[in-house]
C-alpha cells in the first residue's frame, strides 16, 4: 500500500511517503487529451482486446483467477468502471481500508463516540465488487504510516500495562475490521514492516510506531508483527473462515532485491516458528518496478517464499512499471536530474515497446503454482501514484492508457506472439 517504491529503491525507504501498499494513494496530473499513450506503431483496435482476467486464468489454468486492480472511489464511474468490468475479477482498496480512513479518532473520543468507524468508503468497493461477481483484497491492516496516534496514547511509565494496552487496541481493530468485512479473500496483515538496510542485523522496521510502543521499557518491540498475525487468525476464526478462504499475508516492496527479500523472509520465518497459533498464509509483492528490472530476481523472489515451506503462497499486489529508469540518487534527491526529464504527453515508443516487454515477462513469470493473485496498482494511466513520485512528471505505467484504451504492454501479456515495435 503501499505508496513509494521502485526497483531501484536500493534501501531508501526512510524517504518513502506511503504506500501502495501499500498505496499509492492515487496522486495524479489531468489526463492529456487522446489517451496519452504516445509512440508510433499499429495498435490493434481497443474494441478487439479480449478480457485480462478470462485470458490469464485460461492461460494459467485457474478458474476465476483474481486479476486484481487497486481503486479509490472515482473508478467506480466512468471509463475506470467500463474496464474494471471487463478486463478485471479482482478489487484492492487503496486507501478505503487503512486504518487511517477506517478508524481514524479513538473509539469513545468526543470527535468519533464509540463504536462508530469509518467503515462506508470501503463499504462502498466491496459492494460495488460483490454486485459484479468480483472479489477483494484487503489492504492493510496495519502500516506504520496509516497509523492513527490514539493507538499508542498512554501512560509509558508502567511499559508491562502500557505495552497491554497497545496490543489490546490493536486486537479490538483487527478484529473489528475482519468481523465486519468477512468475504476478503486475502488480507494484508502487515505491510512494508522490513526494514531497507540489505540483511540487516534486526530485519525489522524499527522507525514504525508499532515498533517503538512495543519496545517501550526495553521489551521485543518486533512482538507486533507475531501478535497482529495472531489476532488476524483468531478474527478469521471467529466468523468460521480459514487459510482455504482468507489467506493472512505480509506485504511489502523491493522484494525483487536480494537484500531487503533476506529481511522479509526472516520475518516470515519469526511469524511461522512463532508457536502461538499465528498463522501467515503467505508473501504480497508490490513490485513497483522500473523499465531495466530484472525478471530473474523477480521469480526468485517468489521460489525464495516457496522455499519456506509451508504451502505459503504469493501475491503480486501492486504492479506497476515506470517508464523512467532512474538511478538510485533520484529517490534521495528528488529532482531532476538526477532523475530523468519528463517525457511528456507522448513517451517515445521505444520507452511504451520496452515497458510492454518487460510487462510480459513479468506475467510469464507469474505463472507458477504459487502465485494465486494478481494487482496491479491502478486500473489506467489517467490515475496513478507515479505522476508526484519521486518527481511531478508524466509517467504510463499501466496497461491501458490515459483514454482507458489498450497499450502495447496490454498487447503484449494477452497475446505472447504479438510483435511488439
Amino acid at each position: 500500500m503501499k505508496l513509494i517504491r521502485s526497483g531501484l529503491l536500493l534501501g531508501l525507504g526512510a524517504l518513502l511517503a506511503a504506500c501502495g501498499g501499500g498505496g499509492g494513494d492515487g496522486s495524479s496530473l489531468p489526463p492529456p487529451a487522446g489517451g496519452g499513450g504516445g509512440g508510433s506503431g499499429s495498435l490493434p483496435p481497443p474494441a478487439s482486446a479480449p478480457s485480462l482476467a478470462t485470458t490469464l486464468a485460461a492461460r494459467y489454468g485457474v478458474v476465476d483467477y483474481p486479476v486484481g486492480a487497486a481503486i479509490e472511489a472515482g473508478s467506480l464511474a466512468g471509463t475506470d468502471r467500463t474496464l474494471l468490468l471487463k478486463h478485471f475479477s479482482s478489487i484492492t482498496a487503496e486507501n478505503a481500508m487503512k486504518p487511517d480512513t477506517v478508524w481514524p479518532n479513538a473509539p469513545g473520543s468526543s470527535t468519533q463516540p464509540a463504536p462508530q468507524a469509518n467503515f462506508a468508503p470501503g463499504d462502498a468497493l466491496v459492494d460495488f465488487a460483490f454486485a459484479n461477481g468480483m472479489e477483494v483484497r484487503g489492504h492493510a491492516l496495519l502500516w506504520h504510516q496509516t497509523a492513527p496516534s490514539w493507538f499508542f496514547a498512554g501512560d509509558q511509565g508502567n511499559p508491562v500495562n502500557y505495552r497491554a494496552l497497545v496490543q489490546q487496541r490493536l486486537r479490538d481493530y483487527i478484529f473489528a475490521v475482519i468481523q465486519h468485512w468477512p468475504n476478503i479473500y486475502a488480507w494484508d496483515v502487515v505491510n512494508e514492516v522490513a526494514t531497507d538496510t540489505a540483511n540487516a542485523a534486526n530485519p525489522y522496521r524499527t522507525d514504525s510506531p508499532w515498533y517503538i510502543a512495543y519496545s517501550v521499557g526495553g521489551a521485543d518491540g518486533s512482538q507486533y508483527v507475531r501478535d497482529a498475525f495472531l489476532f488476524a487468525t483468531q478474527a478469521r476464526a471467529s466468523i468460521g473462515r480459514n487459510d482455504s478462504n482468507m489467506k493472512l499475508m505480509l506485504n511489502d516492496y523491493n522484494t525483487e532485491l536480494a537484500g531487503k527479500r533476506a529481511n522479509v523472509l526472516r520475518i516470515v520465518q519469526d511469524v511461522m516458528n512463532a508457536g502461538t497459533g499465528a498463522d501467515i498464509d503467505g508473501v504480497g509483492h508490490q513490485f513497483h518496478l522500473q523499465l531495466n528490472a530484472d525478471v530473474a530476481q523477480v521469480t526468485a523472489a517468489l521460489v525464495a517464499v516457496e522455499g519456506l515451506g509451508g504451502n505459503l503462497v504469493n501475491h503480486v499486489t501492486e504492479l506497476d512499471v515506470s517508464i523512467y529508469t532512474d538511478p538510485g540518487n533520484c529517490f534521495s534527491q528528488r529532482s531532476i536530474p538526477p532523475c530523468m526529464a519528463d517525457y511528456g504527453a507522448s513517451p517515445p515508443q521505444s520507452v511504451l515497446s520496452d515497458q510492454a516487454r518487460l510487462y510480459r515477462a513479468l506475467f510469464n513469470a507469474f505463472n507458477r503454482p504459487s502465485v494465486t493473485s494478481v494487482t496491479t496498482w491502478g486500473v489506467a494511466d489517467n490515475h496513478t501514484w507515479l505522476n508526484s513520485f519521486p518527481v511531478t512528471r508524466t509517467n504510463r505505467p499501466l496497461l491501458f492508457d490515459t483514454a482507458g484504451d489498450p497499450k502495447w504492454a496490454f498487447w503484449a501479456v494477452v497475446d505472447p506472439n504479438i510483435a511488439i515495435p
